[in-house]
């Protein structure tokens, strides 16, 4: 991997993820977690100090030693704990957290499929995933213009896809979703519908 994708592309994505209309979609996920958390690709981390004390530890998870560096800066009032490396392969124990946090970061992965599998291997049977991500659309002219776009779009995004159906991948990991809201962000809508929820192991 190049500079420009190892270093570059994350910070511009980080950037782009400071959007005030995006800040409501963290704030109402990031309150729900509790107990143990794990988020995947917690980035440079602006989710930190939105957690509560319904949180006991934060395990944030990312393959960008850069953006992790940014991440231990940010203050938090719950203890965290910032591990290099990728959701494809969670450095932990079978059954070892209550949550798991996925804000924009499923677009990203390479193996989203291994990424959910290693979220389901990790969370406790009574545990929760709670997500906000973009993806497919429920239009298909959209959907037809977001398949269109994918290719070019991943090369300059960082590996960014704008066509993951998000709920059909969460559930064939093995998770029940149990709400979710859909619908667009200000914006082009090939770029901003949105999936937001929770799911429990099925």
């Amino acid at each position: 991997m190049g500079v420009y994708h190892e270093y570059i592309v994350p910070h511009l994505v980080n950037l782009a993820m400071r959007n005030r209309q995006l800040a409501p979609y963290r704030e109402r996920i990031i309150r729900r977690a509790e107990g143990r958390v794990l988020e995947i690709g917690v980035g440079s981390g602006l989710n930190l100090p939105l957690y509560t004390r319904r949180a006991t530890e934060i395990l944030g998870l990312d393959p960008h030693p850069r953006l992790l560096a940014m991440a231990s800066a940010k203050p938090g009032s719950v203890p965290s704990k910032l591990i290099e490396g990728s959701a494809e392969s969670i450095p932990l124990d079978d059954g070892s957290v209550d949550t798991v946090v996925s804000t924009w970061s499923l677009c990203t992965i390479g193996d989203v499929a291994t990424a959910l599998a290693e979220i389901r291997r990790v969370v406790r049977p009574h545990g929760q995933l709670l997500f906000v991500e973009h993806g497919l659309s429920s239009e298909d002219r959209v959907r037809r213009w977001q398949d269109r776009l994918t290719p070019v779009w991943k090369r300059a995004a960082g590996g960014c896809h704008l066509n993951r159906p998000i709920a059909s991948l969460v559930e064939e990991a093995g998770f029940r979703i149990s709400e979710m809201e859909t619908g667009y962000m200000p914006g082009p809508k090939p770029m901003t519908f949105i999936y937001e929820g929770s799911a429990y192991p099925a």
